[in-house]
């Protein structure tokens, strides 16, 4: 961990959330809280799972599995 007041440690979640708004919510009008709780957990779970990165080819769970 960083000290505290350092942006770094916030980073990584900015960044999630920041592709979560503009890849999921700002794309689609909801009607209820229902349907904006399926739409993130269908994102997270592309996310986590089926979304590759293009630095290295794999998905999240892939480099997280190779790590153990």
């Amino acid at each position: 961990m960083s000290s505290p007041g350092c942006p770094y440690d916030n980073a990584a979640m900015e960044n999630f959330f920041g592709m979560l708004k503009t890849e999921c919510l700002y794309r689609m009008k909801f009607s209820c809280r229902e349907e904006v709780e399926q739409a993130v957990l269908e994102y997270v779970q592309f996310y986590n799972y089926e979304r590759i990165n293009m630095k290295n080819g794999l998905t999240p769970f892939e480099i997280r599995s190779k790590a153990v």
